[in-house]
Parts: structure tokens; C-alpha cells; sequence
């Protein structure tokens, strides 16, 4: 997508604090963190939500989590938060698939 934040942050056009980066998905920093550990994984492919996930791109999500899941290892993160955002009345603010986590305090409960 040509004016999409995060397409321009995964083909380097924005440039990015990167924790981790493959074919396929790309980790790093929120600029704006709500906890002391903040980072995104997000998709390279533009793929708008979590409502527009299909069989075909399915397993890029469970390979998200793979890298969530090492990240978190790798940071000594015992106990961590992900959350995704799926359309406006949601909260998503940049229409491209992409999951925050969240670690380094006492988070509260859901809303």
C-alpha cells in the first residue's frame, strides 16, 4: 500500500529501532512505548486486520507468534501482553496487521 506507515517501515522507507527481521515479518520499538518493553511485529505483506486473515495467510500469523514468543526469550521477558486491534471501533489507528507487546511492568486488566 503506498501511503500505508508500516509497508514504508518494513521496506526501510521509515526508518525503525528493529529487534528482529525476516522474509516475512519485521519487529521493532513503538516510538510512543505504554510500558517500559513496547514492540511491534508486523507483517511485510500488507494485509489490512485481523479480519483479514485466510487459509492462505494463516500460517504467517502462527510464525508471528514463533518470533513473539523467541523475542520474548531473548529479552528475558517472563510475562508479556499481546494485543492486535481489528478495525476502527477497536481502536486500530494504521490499517496494516500488527500486534503490540506489551512487558516490563504490572499491566491491569482488559478493558
Amino acid at each position: 500500500m503506498e501511503d500505508c506507515v508500516f509497508c514504508k517501515i518494513a521496506t526501510g522507507e521509515i526508518p525503525s529501532k528493529k529487534i528482529y527481521e525476516d522474509e516475512s515479518v519485521l519487529a521493532f520499538y513503538d516510538i510512543e512505548p505504554q510500558t517500559p518493553v513496547h514492540f511491534l511485529v508486523i507483517t511485510k505483506e500488507h494485509i489490512e486486520n485481523a479480519g483479514s486473515i485466510t487459509t492462505q495467510n494463516s500460517k504467517l500469523i502462527a510464525h508471528i507468534f514463533e518470533i513473539i514468543s523467541k523475542l520474548a526469550d531473548e529479552l528475558n521477558i517472563q510475562s508479556f501482553r499481546v494485543v492486535t486491534n481489528s478495525g476502527t471501533d477497536a481502536g486500530q489507528t494504521v490499517f496494516h496487521l500488527h500486534f503490540h507487546v506489551l512487558a516490563g511492568d504490572v499491566l491491569g486488566a482488559m478493558a
